[in-house]
Order: structure tokens, then sequence, then C-alpha cells
């Protein structure tokens, strides 16, 4: 299968496991778990498969966020919930969230269940954890259940497997963790800037630095945005990153991978007009993902 076409998939179908960010089921099953509000459960929630971590680590594998906002938070987060709870919690809203968004009727169905088979047939077909870590962690949680549970646990293992294979793209390319961030938004197929900057915890005179770093190696220009050096790079990367990440859908093949979007992608839009994730998260050409 052509990894493009196999990439185009993956971020098409992201967005059904990255609710577990955003919907409030999960922040008060985390909160009930024990966890702070705020950046805790998110830095938390993600990382618990891990294991009681320091702040080393959780910057090392999610890559783009500031090490001072990840320590703010995490190891204390430990502190307050234990990771196996919080992994559970995690699991337990996330079950809440989407039998509230797509409804009893779709949980039930059986193109749900269809499409959780599809899904789990490519996560179960991950070559392996070789220098996977985030993947890794998250494949030694136990499977679930209800079908609407292992379609988003199944996403969730291809998100992370793509995840890391993204990591040592990037890594490939020589853009730091920041560096990568602010590339990422310049090329338009990521979030806005300002929500980059917020989230991701990076203060205006680093991101600048940042930005400085990037035009001195001739991949920005004075305007921010990429010049054709540049575009060369973030090409170079997503190229990689489909190449790394393509193994699990040669699993499902093409028509499979048809099948499972055709199921799929209505439940995602419905997420999306829910009002769930937040406008800024999409960047101008969010629409070329199917």
């Amino acid at each position: 299968m052509d990894p493009h076409t196999s990439g185009r998939a993956a971020r098409s179908l992201d967005l059904l496991h990255s609710l577990a960010y955003f919907a409030p089921e999960v922040d008060d099953a985390l909160a009930a778990a024990g966890l702070a509000p705020g950046r805790a459960r998110y830095f938390a929630s993600r990382s618990a498969a891990l294991g009681a971590v320091g702040a080393g680590v959780v910057t090392a594998v999610f890559y783009s966020f500031s090490p001072r906002l990840v320590a703010s938070v995490i190891p204390a987060a430990w502190r307050d919930a234990a990771p196996g709870h919080v992994a559970a919690a995690r699991v337990a809203g996330v079950d809440a969230a989407l039998r509230r968004l797509l409804g009893a009727d779709t949980i039930a169905s059986s193109e749900l269940a269809e499409a959780a088979e599809l899904a789990a047939g490519a996560a179960r077909a991950i070559p392996g954890p070789d220098g996977r870590p985030l993947y890794a962690a998250h494949a030694d949680l136990p499977w679930p259940e209800s079908p609407h549970l292992v379609l988003w646990h199944a996403l969730t293992l291809l998100r992370e497997y793509r995840g890391d294979g993204h990591v040592a793209a990037l890594q490939t390319a020589g853009l730091s963790g920041l560096e990568a961030l602010i590339t990422h938004t310049a090329s338009g197929i990521g979030f806005s800037e300002q929500f980059a900057r917020s989230r991701r915890g990076w203060t205006d005179d680093e991101w600048a630095d940042g930005a400085a770093a990037l035009r001195q190696r001739g991949l920005l220009d004075a305007r921010g945005e990429l010049t054709d050096e540049g575009f060369e790079v973030r090409e170079l990367v997503e190229d990689l990153t489909d190449d790394l990440a393509a193994a699990p859908w040669d699993a499902v093949g093409e028509s499979g991978v048809e099948r499972l979007l055709d199921l799929a992608l209505p439940w995602r839009d419905t997420v999306i007009d829910s009002g769930l994730f937040p406008a800024a998260l999409f960047g101008p050409r969010y629409g070329d993902v199917r």
C-alpha cells in the first residue's frame, strides 16, 4: 500500500483518538482519579502507560513541549494518582465520551464492530516496539472488550506508533522539538501558531530564538514563512513519517483502509461538529485531510 495513502488515512482518523484530550468526561474521570486540574491531566494521562517516569522522559517522547512546562506537573502528578489508576480513568472517560457523542445505536451497531475489527487488524500488525517507546508502553496495556473502545485503543496504538516514527524523522532532519513545532505551524498543515505556543509552553523569547535559528539555516524567511528549503525539509519529514508508519496498514490492505474510512469518518465528523475541539486546533489546510 502506498505510504502516502496510509498516512492520509492515519491523519484522517487521528481525531477519534484525540478526543481523549478534550472530552469533559475524560477530564472528570482524571479528576476523580486524583489529578489536579490543567496540564497535569494531559501529560499524566498520555504518559501513564510508561509508569511513574520523570519529566525528562515525558519531554523526550512528547518531543515538542517545553521542558519547563512538563516539569511543572511531572513527576508531581504521580504523587496524586498512580499511573495504573490514571490509565484506567482515561479509558473510562473515553467510554463515557464516545457513548455520549456517538449515541447508543452507533455504539451497538455492526458497523462500529466492523470498524473496530479493521482498526485492530492494523494495530495488531505493527511490526514491533523497536525504537517506539510510547507505542511500546501503550501496547503493554490490556485490550478493552467493547467495540467502541477497541476502535479507540487500536487508533491510539497506531497514533503513538506513528508519533514515535515522526520523532525519528524529525531527528533525521535535524529539527529540535521547538524547531519542529515552528516549522509545523509555518507549513500550514497543523494548528495555529498562537495555539502551539500556548499549549506547548514556549515563551515569546524562546519562540523568537527558535525562529532565528531556523532563519540562519535558511528554513524560514524574514516573515516567518517556510522557504523552499524549509518546505523540502518538512516534506522529507512527512514522507519519512509515512514510510515508517506504513507497515500496519499493509495488513489491512487498500480496500480495508477505504472501508474503515467510510465507516469511521462520519463518526469523526460528528465529534468535530459537537464543538469538542477548539477551533485553533485546525490549521488552514485541515480540509486537505479526507
